[in-house]
C-alpha cells in the first residue's frame, strides 16, 4: 500500500511539474495578457468569456492597447453600415486597420472597454446631445487631404471664368466648396476671386464640410507661415505674419475670410435648400470616390439641381462622370459644365 501511495505522490508531482512548465512557456509566447478590473465588467459583453486568473507582466506598449480594442469582423461590417448610413461614406473592406487607428481613441477618451459596447452605445441614442456622438464618430473616419491650390490648373479656369461672368453678373458670384476641410480649399477660391476680378470681387463662396473638428479650424484661417502652395506675394496680400508666441504663423486677413460662409452639411441630408440660391461653380473635388456609383449619381442629381445652367463643377483628377452626361458634359481637364434640363 505504502508502495502505490508513493507511486501516485511520484505521478502527481511529476504532472504539476509539467503544467508549469507548460504555463511558464506559454506565458513566454504570448505576453500580452490583460487582467479586467472588477468594475469594468459592468459593460463588458453578456457573452465574453471570464478573464484567466492570472498576472503577467506585460510591458508600457502592451498596456495601452487592451485585448478588448480588437477590433473584430463582426464590428467592423457594423461600422462600414453606420457610417454608409449617417455619411454615405462606403468604407472598402481593406480599411480595417484605418478604422481601428481612428476609432480606437474615441473607444479610450470616453472609457469604453471594446468595440462592440461603444457602438452599442451609439445605437442605444442615451446620450445628452444626441447628435454629439454621431458627429465624433463621423468626423473620426472622414479623410481630410488639401492643400492652397491643390490641382493649379482648375484655379486658372476658376480666374478666366470669373471674369467672363463678372461682366453680366447682376449680383454677387456664387461658390460652393463642399469638402472645405480645413480651409485652404475655400481660402485658395477667395484669393483668386480676389486676383481675378480685384478687391472689391463681388463673389459669396459657401464652404461646407460633414466634419465639425476641421471646420473649426477653417473658421480660424491659422495656418503655418510655411505652408505649401503659396506665392510670396499672396502671403503678403492675403495673410498676417505671427510675432512673438505666434512666430511661424499666418492668419487669414479680414477682408478675405468675409467672403467665405462656413457651414456644417451632410451631402446625405436633406436641408439642400438651406444652402440658398443656385451657384454658378461647385468644387466638388476628390469627394465623389468615397460614395459607391449609385449613390454618386444620386448626388450628382443634386448638385446639379443646385447650379444654375451653364454653371461649372470641378472634379477630382481621379473622377470621372461620362456615364452622367445628361447633366454634365466635360467642358475642359476635370471641370464639367451644367447641362440644361
Amino acid at each position: 500500500m505504502r508502495a502505490i501511495r508513493r507511486a501516485l505522490a511520484v505521478l502527481i508531482a511529476s504532472l504539476l511539474t509539467s503544467a508549469r512548465s507548460k504555463l511558464r512557456l506559454g506565458c513566454e509566447a504570448a505576453p500580452i495578457v490583460h487582467s479586467t478590473p472588477p468594475e469594468a465588467f459592468a459593460r463588458a459583453r453578456p457573452d465574453a468569456p471570464a478573464p484567466t486568473p492570472m498576472s503577467v507582466t506585460a510591458s508600457e506598449d502592451d498596456l495601452a492597447v487592451p485585448v478588448d480594442h480588437v477590433l473584430h469582423d463582426a464590428d467592423f461590417e457594423r461600422v462600414r453600415r453606420l457610417i454608409r448610413a449617417h455619411a454615405g461614406i462606403h468604407l472598402h473592406a481593406g480599411k480595417h486597420a484605418m478604422v481601428h487607428s481612428r476609432l480606437v481613441r474615441r473607444l479610450r477618451e470616453s472609457n469604453f472597454s471594446s468595440f462592440h459596447d461603444y457602438l452599442d452605445w451609439l445605437e442605444m441614442g442615451q446620450h445628452d446631445d444626441a447628435r454629439a456622438p454621431w458627429q465624433s464618430f463621423v468626423n473620426c473616419l472622414t479623410t481630410n487631404l488639401t492643400s492652397f491650390f491643390r490641382e493649379e490648373h482648375h484655379f486658372s479656369a476658376l480666374a478666366d471664368e470669373l471674369r467672363a461672368r463678372a461682366r453680366d453678373a447682376g449680383a454677387p458670384l456664387r461658390i460652393w466648396c463642399n469638402a472645405a476641410s480645413t480651409g485652404e480649399e475655400p481660402y485658395s477660391l477667395a484669393m483668386t476671386a480676389r486676383q481675378a476680378l480685384g478687391k472689391n470681387a463681388a463673389v459669396n463662396i459657401v464652404a461646407s464640410d460633414i466634419d465639425t473638428d476641421v471646420l473649426a479650424k477653417a473658421a480660424q484661417g491659422v495656418y503655418s507661415a510655411n505652408a505649401s502652395g503659396l506665392h510670396e506675394e499672396q502671403l503678403r496680400q492675403f495673410f498676417l505674419r505671427g510675432t512673438g508666441t505666434n512666430s511661424g504663423q499666418m492668419r487669414v486677413k479680414p477682408e478675405l475670410a468675409s467672403l467665405i460662409e462656413f457651414r456644417h452639411f451632410n451631402l446625405m441630408g436633406r436641408d439642400w435648400e438651406s444652402l440658398g440660391g443656385a451657384f454658378e461653380i461647385v468644387f466638388c473635388r476628390n469627394v465623389m470616390i468615397y460614395f459607391d456609383r449609385t449613390t454618386q449619381r444620386e448626388l450628382l442629381a443634386r448638385i446639379h439641381r443646385a447650379m444654375k445652367p451653364g454653371g461649372l463643377l470641378f472634379v477630382g483628377h481621379a473622377e470621372n462622370f461620362s456615364d452622367v452626361a445628361k447633366l454634365f458634359r466635360l467642358r475642359g481637364k476635370t471641370v464639367y459644365e451644367r447641362v440644361a434640363a
